[in-house]
């Protein structure tokens, strides 16, 4: 009826459509390549280097699952060099939104490994970007062959889904070699979450589901900062983060979330636990 205005939900589905038909494959075979232009919208145009030598990233080639797909960011520092990563971009260049996370990297944790879990919604070139403590920014990128990894129905029903957001789970795994006297170690935690993108359709009410995400979470031991994420639609269900850090001797491990809606989720741990 004339007057009648949408609900907001629905505009913001219908906006995220579109962005995500105007990233679609097709676009990718004129050979069109949203990289310039993300570079001068996510890192203000800053000069690039390559970083074959200062970051690996690790994904699938083609994807099994578009909506959960595993990524890898791995240092490539010698321990020698005098200089650290600050922080890593993650970016899905045919991605709807393709910032798909920032991580910032505790100046004492020595992470030197991450992965997690992505949608990835069409055949895309994925950059990451690492800003070393010299200011400098290095580039490496991988393609990925996957579709509709953004607007994939949930793997959890929305009752399980509601019913999971807030959990965390803390996991610790052995390290090899000298990892207990290096104080190595490798973690994991997860939050439950539905982790909406806002592309997904309610198959009742065939209405889109509006986004609703994680968008921060602050890992830290005994108050110093290992690391913290900023994440959008990109992330997958369920954001799970694993990595490799450095113990500072502390007696706890710490967890806190924040999503689109302002909850936030926090837990605690003993640094030495394997528990849940």
């Amino acid at each position: 009826m004339i007057g009648h205005r949408l609900p907001s939900t629905l505009l913001l589905g219908a906006w995220l459509l579109g962005a995500c038909l105007a990233f679609a494959p097709a676009k990718a075979a004129d050979g069109y390549d949203p990289w310039p232009g993300l570079v001068q919208d996510i890192f203000n145009n800053k000069p690039m280097q390559d970083g074959s030598g200062v970051l690996a990233i690790e994904m699938p080639t083609r994807a099994e699952d578009a909506s959960v797909v595993p990524v890898t960011l791995r240092s490539k520092l010698s321990p020698a060099d005098e200089r650290r990563i600050r922080t890593i971009t993650l970016v899905i260049d045919q991605n709807p939104a393709p910032l798909a996370a920032k991580f910032t990297l505790g100046a004492e944790a020595n992470v030197t490994a991450i992965s997690t879990r992505v949608r990835v919604n069409n055949y895309t070139d994925v950059h990451a970007v690492a800003e070393l403590t010299d200011g400098q920014l290095y580039v490496v990128k991988t393609f990925v062959k996957a579709s509709g990894g953004c607007s994939a129905p949930a793997a959890k029903n929305p009752e399980e889904a509601n019913a999971r957001i807030g959990q965390m789970r803390y996991r610790q795994f052995s390290q090899a070699g000298d990892g207990a006297s290096s104080g190595i170690r490798e973690a994991q935690v997860m939050v439950g979450h539905p982790n909406n993108s806002g592309l997904q359709m309610d198959q009742v009410t065939q209405l889109y589901i509006p986004a609703f995400f994680v968008d921060k979470l602050t890992l830290s031991q005994d108050g110093s900062l290992v690391l913290s994420v900023e994440g959008g639609i990109s992330i997958s269900e369920d954001p799970n983060i694993r990595f490799t850090y450095v113990s500072n001797g502390a007696k706890h491990f710490r967890a806190e979330a924040k999503d689109t809606q302002g909850h936030v989720f926090e837990h605690e741990w003993p640094a030495q636990s394997s528990g849940t």
